[in-house]
């Protein structure tokens, strides 16, 4: 049974589930989309259905279990997405949510419009590949798509301008208490918003329409670029001064999905500063960028997986004693660095003409990124299981700091 009713024993981390279940089922989908040939804007249900109704082969099999890999996660966001929105509304009810909003964790609401980009995006792809036709009306839908991220966008700086307004009024900042990069999921928040805003500006073929996309997907990607800065050295400030908080040592490995997020905002945006505009961006130019920001992602990769080895984290709070909700941020980076790297390889490798399609190198530099897919997978189903499903209240986290 799924635990109900936690009231104050809630936290606005528990998003952060659903949150991984949405971006697993989309990098399950990118397989589909990069590796299949299509006219659309990303596969759809006209290109699938007739290979999935023909002469039975291993193409259809594969295209099939991917198929119910997607359906399969994206049904857990959207249950976890209800039981979340459910447990939210009981905690705003009670003096823990209080006692939140007027903390420095109150940073941690941010994960509330994070989630629900995931959401939209979730149901884009989905209704992609379940709606025949859909791609004839598109056009259509792309200003109702950047209408819902807009709303979402402005929720999210009601609560960062809240934020700051009160820590710089009230100096209610504790670094004591934040010696950890947790309050970056701020910039995650507004990362996700503008990759789904550069969205129509890499599909459309409305001039209009893909200027209104990269400038309000520009909006948000400066402002997180901004907060880059701030966040980082506040938070490494803090962790050389006071030490990192073991339960929130996957904190360090925010900076992998944030910049995998602007880095696809940046090949949307590009392309649709090509397509409208005819300022096209290299092959060459593509490589250099989708290699720097690969570069960041593996730095803090390895920085992350050196200090959590050393705190036992992964033995402790997976499959240990220890239950904490930001365990979930686990799930993030193995979401984010494989959908960058099928980026690379497509956009960077086979784009430069460095390796070949359906060759052994091919397969070779796929493998890394389809086993941390797999690892991923099987981790959020253990905290799943672990945070939610498992009836002991003597483990139920209680955590109100982000």
């Amino acid at each position: 049974m799924i635990r109900t009713n936690l009231h104050e024993k809630y936290v606005p981390m528990y998003h952060l589930g659903a949150l991984g279940s949405g971006g697993l089922a989309i990098s399950f989908f990118l397989y589909l989309n990069f590796l299949l040939p299509h006219e659309s804007g990303i596969i759809s249900f006209d290109q699938l259905w007739p290979v999935l109704t023909g002469e039975p082969s291993m193409k259809a099999f594969w295209i099939g279990l991917c198929l119910f890999v997607v359906f399969a996660l994206s049904l857990l966001h959207i249950a976890l997405m209800i039981w979340n929105t459910r447990e939210f509304s009981l905690f705003k009810k009670t003096d823990a949510y209080h006692k939140l909003r007027n903390s420095s964790a109150e940073i941690s609401l941010m994960v509330v419009p994070l989630t629900m980009s995931m959401t939209v995006n979730v149901l884009f792809v989905n209704s992609s590949l379940l709606i025949p036709g859909l791609w004839e009306v598109i056009e259509y839908m792309f200003p109702l798509a950047m209408l819902a991220f807009v709303s979402i966008g402005v929720y999210a700086l009601r609560i960062l301008g809240d934020y700051f307004v009160r820590m710089l009024l009230h100096k209610g900042y504790s670094f004591e208490q934040n010696n950890s990069l947790a309050p970056m999921v701020s910039i995650f928040a507004l990362s996700m918003i503008a990759v789904g805003l550069a969205a129509p500006a890499a599909m459309s073929h409305v001039r209009e329409v893909i200027a209104v996309a990269i400038a309000l997907s520009s909006f948000f990607a400066t402002s997180a670029a901004l907060l880059i800065v701030v966040m980082l050295v506040i938070g490494f400030h803090t962790m050389l001064t006071h030490g990192i908080r073991p339960e929130a040592a996957p904190s360090l490995w925010l900076m992998i999905p944030i910049t995998t997020l602007l880095g696809i905002t940046f090949m949307r945006t590009s392309h649709g500063m090509g397509e409208a505009f005819g300022g096209h961006t290299s092959s060459a130019e593509i490589y250099i960028v989708l290699m720097a920001i690969f570069s960041i992602q593996v730095i803090f990769g390895l920085i992350g997986f050196t200090v959590m080895k050393r705190l036992n984290y992964f033995k402790d709070f997976i499959y240990g004693d220890k239950v904490h909700a930001t365990t979930y941020a686990l799930v993030c980076p193995g979401v984010a660095l494989p959908v960058f790297g099928l980026f690379v390889v497509k956009f960077g490798l086979l784009g430069n003409t460095l390796i070949s399609m359906w060759t052994p190198a091919h397969y070779l530099f796929l493998l890394p990124f389809l086993l941390i897919q797999l690892k991923t997978l099987q981790v959020l189903l253990t905290l799943v299981k672990r945070l939610q499903l498992t009836p002991s209240q003597s483990r139920m986290p209680n955590l109100q700091t982000a």
